[in-house]
């Protein structure tokens, strides 16, 4: 099968200013977006022919970049028999339809781009319903139509009415779409909620694998649990999340469950399409934040990801920074990491290394962060008994007459708030606890 061929088009503006006065600083973030696209590019099974960068001093409202640089694509894309332009920077409905006009192709942005890898890798329902939501969303504004059969009225037999054209009948029919996907998708959370309910009345506290795409979540899911999660050296190989029960060095049970992977500049319709999915991350009791330590640009990989943490409303768990693939790096290079990242845990989850390192770092954010704690609730206190089914692991329950008993994991902070209900500790242990 014949790829794609691609034009990619970069732009920067006085928007570097903002980010950093140094030339330097600037070229990096310049060659970062590069190299990402270019490999998103490929992710999605299309070659890339050509690269243009376009630099001015502000956006063209009309077509982005510049009337120069427009003419420029254009000869490419003749000479070159292009057929698809795909800009790094987002473009709104109306410089798409201004600049496909004016190059006689296809031309979609970063986030179209994203969007269609994320179309190839879906498998489950729930991630088909999730991926179609997201498109939808994109879609919308921009249903300008081909021509002019999507903006006249319906014409010929059985089409005559008050009307109303077609384009309006397309985006009736989208808007309707997307609503009976969010209502399945909302079905499908709270079926999730209610599995991973029964998953914290088990005893175990949860564990999300969070990172940037490509960085090893999977594999290390797999190595550690003997799951077979599939796992492609590409990005975005998977978007099911999936969870695995595992126990750590002769210790308690976790749950462990593997995530989305992020990127930088990730879509917001993909953030909000994939909430159901991001509720394990939301919901979870620890983070682990893995690292491809072999790249070069590792640092900024934290910050996207950290970005998107607090984005969801997930950025107040303990989180441990497991840099992974460490058998691919230099000593010199794993030493100077290791010096940068005190508290980090360097494993190779392909080649099973440092995982007992990790297990104990897991123990010793448990230790720090949670204790069991029995309370006592009155059967008419529904407040407490939702915060502590919103916001505790249930190690177990028992209902007696004058209440219930529950003996669960929780935070100290949560401790501090549940103090009038707990059952069986002295006082003085709680508030010693809290205090220190």
């Amino acid at each position: 099968m014949t790829k794609e061929k691609v034009l990619l088009i970069f732009t920067y503006f006085d928007r570097f200013k903002k980010i950093n006065k140094g030339i330097s600083s600037k070229y990096k973030y310049l060659n970062k977006n590069v190299e990402e696209l270019k490999n998103l590019t490929i992710s999605a099974g299309a070659d890339v022919t050509d690269i243009l960068y376009c630099k001015d001093s502000s956006p063209n409202p009309k077509y982005l970049i510049g009337t120069g640089k427009l003419d420029e694509a254009k000869r490419i894309v003749d000479d070159k028999n292009i057929e698809l332009v795909v800009f790094d920077d987002e473009i709104t409905p109306t410089q798409q339809r201004n600049i496909q006009n004016k190059l006689d192709t296809k031309v979609i942005d970063r986030t179209a781009l994203i969007l269609d890898i994320f179309a190839q890798r879906a498998h489950s329902s729930e991630g088909k319903l999730q991926v179609e939501l997201a498109q939808l969303n994109y879609l919308l504004p921009r249903l300008m139509g081909k021509g002019i059969e999507l903006s006249r009225p319906g014409g010929g037999i059985g089409t005559r009415g008050p009307g109303e054209t077609k384009l309006e009948v397309d985006r009736r029919k989208i808007r309707k779409r997307i609503s009976q996907l969010e209502k399945k998708i909302d079905k499908i959370g709270i079926r999730r909620n209610t599995q991973r309910k029964k998953r914290e009345e088990g005893d175990v506290l949860s564990t999300a694998l969070v990172g940037y795409t490509n960085s090893g979540k999977t594999t290390l899911l797999n190595s550690t649990t003997k799951s077979n999660a599939y796992v492609e050296n590409r990005l975005f190989s998977t978007l099911d999340s999936t969870t695995r029960r595992i126990k750590i060095n002769h210790g308690p049970e976790i749950l462990l469950s593997d995530t989305v992977g992020f990127i930088d500049k990730l879509p917001h319709q993909l953030v909000a399409s994939f909430k159901s999915t991001l509720e394990e991350v939301k919901k979870s009791d620890i983070m682990l934040l893995v690292i491809d330590s072999a790249k070069k640009d590792y640092e900024d990989d934290i910050s996207s990801v950290k970005k998107v943490l607090k984005e969801i409303d997930a950025n107040d768990k303990p989180i441990i920074m497991v840099f992974n693939k460490i058998d691919k790096i230099s000593a010199e290079r794993l030493n100077r990491i290791k010096s940068i990242y005190k508290d980090g845990v360097f494993i190779s989850a392909l080649k099973k290394i440092g995982f007992n390192e990790l297990f104990s770092k897991v123990m010793k954010v448990i230790k720090k962060n949670y204790i069991s704690i029995t309370v006592k609730i009155p059967h008419d206190d529904n407040k407490a008994m939702s915060f502590i089914y919103n916001n505790c692991n249930i190690l177990k329950r028992t209902d007696f007459e004058d209440g219930v008993i529950i003996n669960m994991y929780t935070t100290l902070k949560n401790c501090s708030l549940l103090s009038r209900y707990i059952y069986r500790e002295k006082p003085d242990k709680i508030r010693r606890l809290i205090r220190d």
